[in-house]
C-alpha cells in the first residue's frame, strides 16, 4: 500500500519588498544577494495577516479544490515556529474558523471529531508532523489527514539575517494510494542538541522599566522580572550554516546505511529538495557531500578542506549537479522568501510546477528531501511521483499567484515590520482575515479573532 501526498495548496502573502530595494537601503551591493543567494522577492505579512491566517487560507484553498467533506478528515497537524500562543495551538484556531466558513453546508461541529496539534522544532517541525501523519495512514489507510506547515519568518532591522525573511503556507492532504507522491518509510536522522538558532523567553529586571522601587504589580505582572517574547531569532549565522550543513551530512549517511546503498544515493533521485532559508542555501551546502560521493579527496587542515571544497562548487561537474537537481527548487524560494517549515515543502511545488511547465516527464522518478531544524535537526527520506501528479498540480499555480503579488516600498515594510502600520496595504478579499486581539475582557486578553471576508 502507498501512502503520500494527495493533493496541495498554499497561501502567501500579496506584497513583496523587493531584494533590491532592502540591499539599496542597507548598503549591500544588490548582486551579493540576487547573484549571490539566490534572492529577489521578500514576502511581507500584511496588518490582517499571522500565521494563523495564512494557515487557514491554504487549508480553505485545498478544501475548496478538492470538495473535501471536513467531516472526513480524520488528523489537522500544524508544523510551525510562529504560534501566537504559548499554549493554544493554531490547529485549534483553524478548526473554529473553518467550522464557521462550513457550517452553511455541514452543519455546527463538522470537524469536532478531527484531532488537532502543533508540532514545533523550528523549520523541520512540518516534516516531523508529515511523517507522523504517514505513520498514522499507514496503520488507517482508510483514512486521511491534513499536514500544514505556517510560518513567519522575522529578523531584526539591520540585521544579518534580515534579507532571509518571508512568510506563507502550505497545506498537504495525506492519504493512501495518493495520486501525487508516495513516501517510503526509512528516514536518515541526525540530532544534536546546539544554540545556532532559537528563540528564547527574554528577561528583565521591573525595576528598570518602571522606575519604581519595591516590586509593585505592573501591567498585571506580580515577579519581579519582566519576561517577553520576540518574534525574531537570536542566531548566529555561521554556525548555524556548519550545523546546517553536519546535520545534512550525517543523515544523509544514515540514510544510506539504512537503505544498504553504496553508489551515490543523490543519483538515484530526479531533484533534491532541502530547507532553503534563502534560495541558493542548499547548492552553497551541498558541495561536501557532493565530493564525497564522487570520492573526491578532501585535505584534513581546515584551511585547506574549505579550500578544495569552494574548488569543487565552481566545478563544471557540480555546476552541472545543480541545474539538474537543485535548480528547479529553487525558483519559488528566490520570489517568496523564506517560510521556516514550509521551505521544503515551497521548492517541491517549485520542481514539480517547473516539470508540468517545461514537459518534463518525471512519473515514477523518485525525490529526495533534505530537511533541517535549528537547534539542530535533520532528516533525509525519498518519494516516488505518482502517474497522476500532473493533473492534481493543475489546480496550483505558482506562476499565477506570484504574478498576483505586488511591491512595496521600503517605508511601508518598515512600517509592518514594527507594527506601525494600522491599515490593511491591500484589502483583503475572499480570505480569511485577523480583526482583532482581545484587549478588555480579562477573561480573554490576548484572544484573537478571525473572520471570513467575501
Amino acid at each position: 500500500m502507498k501512502v503520500g501526498i494527495d493533493a496541495l495548496a498554499f497561501d502567501i502573502p500579496k506584497i513583496y519588498l523587493p531584494i533590491e530595494t532592502l540591499a539599496i537601503n542597507r548598503n549591500i551591493e544588490p548582486d551579493k544577494l540576487t547573484k549571490g543567494l539566490g534572492l529577489l522577492r521578500m514576502s511581507c505579512p500584511d496588518v490582517h495577516q499571522d500565521a494563523v491566517v495564512l494557515a487557514a487560507n491554504a487549508l480553505w484553498k485545498l478544501i475548496e479544490n478538492e470538495k473535501l467533506d471536513p467531516r472526513n478528515i480524520g488528523r489537522i497537524y500544524i508544523g510551525t515556529e510562529s504560534s501566537v500562543d504559548a499554549a493554544k495551538p493554531i490547529a485549534t484556531y483553524l478548526i473554529e474558523i473553518l467550522e464557521e466558513k462550513l457550517k452553511a453546508q455541514y452543519g455546527e461541529d463538522s470537524l469536532n471529531r478531527c484531532d488537532a496539534l502543533d508540532m514545533t522544532f523550528a523549520c523541520i517541525g512540518g516534516v516531523d508532523a508529515l511523517q507522523i501523519m504517514l505513520d498514522w495512514v499507514r496503520v488507517n489507510p482508510e483514512k486521511q489527514g491534513i499536514v500544514i506547515c505556517s510560518d513567519i519568518a522575522k529578523y531584526d532591522l539591520g540585521s544579518g539575517g534580515e534579507y532571509t525573511q518571508g512568510a506563507g503556507a502550505v497545506a498537504l492532504l495525506i492519504k493512501s494510494e495518493p495520486r501525487l507522491l508516495s513516501f517510503e518509510k526509512e528516514v536518515g536522522v541526525s540530532t544534536q542538541g546546539v544554540f545556532d538558532f532559537f528563540k528564547p523567553r527574554r528577561f528583565f529586571d521591573k525595576k528598570e522599566i518602571t522606575q519604581q522601587a519595591g516590586n509593585p504589580v505592573w501591567m498585571g505582572v506580580e515577579e519581579e522580572e519582566v519576561e517577553i517574547f520576540k518574534e525574531q531569532p537570536i542566531f548566529d549565522g555561521q554556525y548555524s550554516n556548519q550545523c546546517y550543513q553536519d546535520r545534512v551530512k550525517e543523515a544523509y549517511q544514515h540514510f544510506k546505511e539504512i537503505t544498504n546503498t553504496t553508489d551515490a544515493l543523490f543519483d538515484r533521485w530526479q531533484s533534491i529538495l532541502m530547507h532553503l532559508p534563502y534560495a541558493f542555501q542548499g547548492r552553497r551546502m551541498f558541495p561536501e557531500i557532493y565530493a564525497l560521493e564522487n570520492k573526491i579527496e578532501l585535505p584534513e587542515l581546515p584551511e585547506e578542506y574549505t579550500q578544495k571544497l569552494k574548488e569543487v562548487a565552481k566545478s563544471e561537474g557540480y555546476r552541472k549537479f545543480v541545474a539538474d537537481k537543485l535548480a528547479p527548487a529553487e525558483i519559488a524560494s528566490s520570489n517568496v522568501g523564506n517560510i521556516y517549515t514550509g521551505s521544503i515543502f515551497l521548492g517541491m511545488i517549485s520542481m514539480l510546477c517547473h516539470a508540468a511547465e517545461n514537459h518534463i516527464e518525471i512519473t515514477d522518478t523518485k525525490l529526495g528531501f533534505i530537511s533541517y531544524g535549528s537547534g539542530s535537526k535533520s532528516k533525509v527520506f525519498e518519494a516516488t511521483v505518482e502517474q497522476n501528479w500532473k493533473a492534481t498540480l493543475q489546480k496550483v499555480s505558482l506562476d499565477t499567484i506570484l504574478k498576483k503579488t505586488e511591491a512595496i516600498t521600503m517605508e511601508t515594510y518598515t512600517n509592518l515590520h514594527k507594527k506601525m502600520q494600522k491599515e490593511s496595504i491591500i484589502q483583503p478579499k475572499g480570505e480569511f482575515i485577523l480583526t482583532g486581539i482581545e484587549k478588555e475582557n480579562p477573561l480573554k486578553l490576548g484572544a484573537r479573532y478571525y473572520k471570513w471576508v467575501e
